[in-house]
């Protein structure tokens, strides 16, 4: 990568693995709903704004459909995960779900063309479910409903984050990442915002809790979503989100530092599981480099 790619991609790190621990607070303020819907119209307002301030137009009606597509994954379905599942099962064992984002985007790209996997990738694959199934199998805290709801919207999550990954790098690869960022954040703050009649706003907010709000939709959506997108430009799908692995680390630390989460040691094994078998899928450890037959 070129230095200004290792600079975005050490941001996004650092800004991602901290918003676990912002998510935590705008959702208990504001609900999941409003967490999600509320983030992205601030987000995609703020971007508008900017651009307007810095003389950049963001032509969005030729990109309407593949935005919408994108603002539905990667922005709505991915937060509406991240936010549903967090309380439910911590920011350590959510950022660990998030790490296997990887894993579901080179399937994702290897059935449309845009990756090969090569027996080590397919190794990684293997690894990856093993990892994913002993975080869900041995949890430290009781196995409630709520804790097997919020692993399956965190699943859900991760799932729309890899297919819109892999569809902006397929249909908007090359376009202008302040419009598709922009755009994106738009088109998912509006396709959420009709939820908020089935999931209101719990109650009146304080402002406090409007700050929080501001830093997840302006710094850690719409600032690093247009770091992101120009990654998936430059390096790929894959490759850009590898970031989540840093992220893990990072969102692990804090939940240990500030909120005193902890994990079983199988399920910190399965974490590790985890990052080896994406590791190897992204070809980032040693091993045989024999592609499969396409």
């Amino acid at each position: 990568m070129q230095p200004r790619d290792v600079t975005a991609y050490s941001f996004l790190a650092i800004a991602w693995g901290f918003s676990f621990l912002v998510v935590l607070k705008v959702v208990h303020a504001f609900g999941w709903v409003g967490a999600v819907s509320l983030r992205a119209l601030i987000a995609g307002g703020t971007l508008a704004l900017l651009a307007a301030a810095l003389g950049r137009r963001l032509r969005l009606r030729p990109l309407l459909k593949p935005l919408v597509i994108v603002g539905a994954t990667t922005v709505a379905g991915q937060l509406i995960g991240l936010s549903y599942s967090t309380p439910r099962i911590g920011t350590a064992m959510a950022a660990i779900f998030v790490a296997s984002i990887p894993l579901f985007s080179m399937i994702i790209g290897r059935v449309w063309g845009l990756e090969k996997i090569t027996l080590t990738g397919l190794v990684g694959l293997l690894l990856g479910f093993v990892g994913i199934i002993m975080l869900i199998g041995f949890p430290a805290q009781a196995v409630t409903e709520g804790f097997v709801h919020g692993c399956l919207a965190a699943l859900f999550g991760c799932l729309c984050a890899a297919f819109g990954s892999n569809y902006a790098s397929l249909h908007l690869r090359g376009q202008d990442p302040w419009t598709v960022t922009g755009g994106a954040f738009l088109a998912g703050g509006l396709l959420t915002l009709p939820l908020l009649w089935v999931v209101p706003v719990p109650s009146l907010p304080l402002l406090s809790d409007w700050l929080y709000l501001l830093l997840s939709g302006a710094v850690m959506s719409a600032t690093t979503y247009v770091l992101y997108f120009g990654l998936v430009a430059r390096i790929g799908a894959t490759r850009a989100i590898s970031v989540e692995f840093v992220v893990t680390l990072v969102a692990v630390l804090v939940g240990a530092l500030f909120l005193g989460e902890t994990l079983s040691t199988l399920q910190v094994l399965g974490g590790l599981v985890i990052l080896v078998g994406c590791m190897l899928g992204l070809g980032l450890l040693p091993g045989r480099s024999r592609r499969l037959p396409s």
